[in-house]
């Protein structure tokens, strides 16, 4: 079964539209809340991966109402109480306007402004060094498990979008060995797993409907999420 956030090709979402409007941000508290989001992330109490898996819990009804960044706050707040740096009590006197009380220790870890641009420019490699040879290799014609890949935890986070789920696809690339967000996003380990650009044609996708049956669209998948193709 789906989720909420897994919207990619789902009918009755409406057409994806763009716009002709170049600012970075469209309201001002949009760069604010990513800044924020920025800043907690520096504590460290949690990878990208277990960031992506609070926004898409969120209620359904709340994930369906809240816009882009209102996502990001909602669920940087709740990991900020589930990881024991910031209760309920505090965002209610943050709200009224109190002064919210901090944990000392968490001052060291504090982005200061000035280095900002230095974190952002250093980067955080998933990848990972392995003996374990790949299963899959380029040419290989692989299919994608039908059902949510995560074994350990059901109905857990995943890369592997609904759309792509049960389609056969061709290996173009071996990425070599990266974290497995299924695993890491749940506080699991890293599990490092063989990562593999896996090429698919409109057709395979969205079947009669592509507007251009023969474009490709290529993901990175890892490998728990592949199998071998079957005639």
């Amino acid at each position: 079964m789906s989720r909420i956030h897994d919207m990619g090709g789902r009918y009755g979402d409406g057409p994806v539209t763009g716009t002709e409007d170049d600012r970075v941000f469209h309201a001002d508290w949009h760069g604010r809340a990513m800044a924020i989001t920025v800043a907690s992330g520096s504590i460290g109490a949690w990878s990208i991966d277990t960031s992506r898996h609070a926004r898409e819990s969120l209620p359904p009804k709340d994930y369906a109402r809240f816009s882009y960044y209102e996502k990001w706050m909602a669920g940087m707040a709740n990991l900020l109480v589930a990881k024991g740096i910031a209760t309920p009590q505090d965002f209610t006197d943050a709200a009224e306007g109190k002064p919210a009380a901090v944990a000392g220790a968490l001052h060291e870890k504090a982005l200061r402004a000035e280095d900002v641009s230095a974190s952002q420019r250093r980067l955080t490699p998933y990848t990972r060094d392995s003996d374990r040879a790949p299963r899959f290799a380029v040419g290989d014609i692989v299919q994608t498990r039908a059902h949510s890949p995560n074994t350990a935890v059901p109905g857990g986070h995943t890369r592997l979008p609904q759309y792509a789920m049960g389609r056969r696809g061709k290996i173009v690339l071996h990425h070599g060995t990266h974290v497995l967000p299924d695993s890491n996003a749940h506080g699991l380990g890293e599990a490092p797993e063989p990562l593999y650009a896996v090429a698919f044609t409109a057709r395979e996708l969205w079947g009669d409907v592509a507007e251009a049956p023969d474009d490709v669209m290529v993901l990175d998948l890892w490998e728990s999420y592949l199998l071998p193709a079957t005639e």
